[in-house]
């Protein structure tokens, strides 16, 4: 996926990037959904039907990002789009924690510009991890308090491009709700890609709420020996015959 993205960002053949003219303002470094969708289209000889699905899932892990929507997805239109910055592609492995999601939320609080303001998710996240962080919120206000310093002495044209490029990163990594998490584990390829782990003699475990979380191989486990299964044996037939009692607090009283 990164090397067509590669070829996108090609200043001869890839997809034309301009500076386009709103108003009283300029926005910086982009181009349509149309310009990406037709190049897809051109370089990889399908047609638009597949170039839609193929741009759908490159937009949905970050790697170009609608300027103003947090949904990562493209349109065959003209809304405009940017590219990511090679920093922020998931190939670098990401896994970036909750502490830097909390300062991100509230560097964006502390800028008082209607594009960066919160959308209903976020401010509801950012309370819950003001929660989750309350006795370090100090600590991470003044992180977000530094970054936005540095943030406010870039060029106007930068900080516009590297704002909708921080937002996109977020958007992959803790999506707007009903979006697809490109970054979650599937837990079946997970357990393919890595050797089970063979549990000792877990019934000797008391497991809380019926989960049995998998310990260190007991290296005998293999080969038993008959004197290990007899004692082993014993302890269960212990188990069945040890009586529970249960009073109640009323009969206590």
């Amino acid at each position: 996926m990164e090397s067509i993205v590669e070829k996108m960002l090609d200043d001869i053949n890839g997809v034309p990037v301009r500076t386009v003219k709103s108003f009283m303002t300029k926005i910086p470094s982009v181009f349509t959904g149309t310009d990406v969708i037709n190049w897809i289209m051109k370089n990889m000889e399908i047609d638009e039907q597949e170039a839609l699905r193929v741009g759908h899932l490159m937009a949905s892990h970050g790697y170009f990002l609608p300027i103003d929507d947090h949904c990562l997805t493209v349109k065959n239109d003209n809304t405009f789009y940017r590219f990511q910055t090679p920093y922020f592609w998931p190939s670098n492995c990401w896994e970036p924690e909750n502490t830097d999601y909390a300062v991100y939320l509230c560097k964006r609080t502390m800028q008082n510009k209607t594009r960066l303001e919160l959308a209903d998710y976020e401010a509801e996240n950012l309370a819950r991890l003001q929660k989750m962080f309350s006795r370090k919120w100090e600590f991470i206000f003044m992180q977000a308090e530094a970054q936005s310093k540095v943030d406010k002495k870039r060029d106007k044209l930068e900080r516009k491009v590297l704002d909708s490029q921080e937002r996109a990163f977020w958007d992959v990594h803790r999506p707007m709700p009903g979006c697809v998490n490109t970054t979650e584990l599937d837990i079946k390829k997970a357990c393919r890609s890595k050797p089970m782990i063979k549990s000792s003699v877990h019934y000797k475990i008391g497991v809380a709420c019926g989960r049995i979380s998998p310990t260190q191989v007991d290296p005998t486990c293999n080969n038993p020996t008959a004197e290990k299964l007899q004692k082993n044996i014993d302890m269960l037939k212990q188990r069945l015959d040890r009586r529970n009692i249960k009073i109640s607090k009323v009969a206590e009283a």
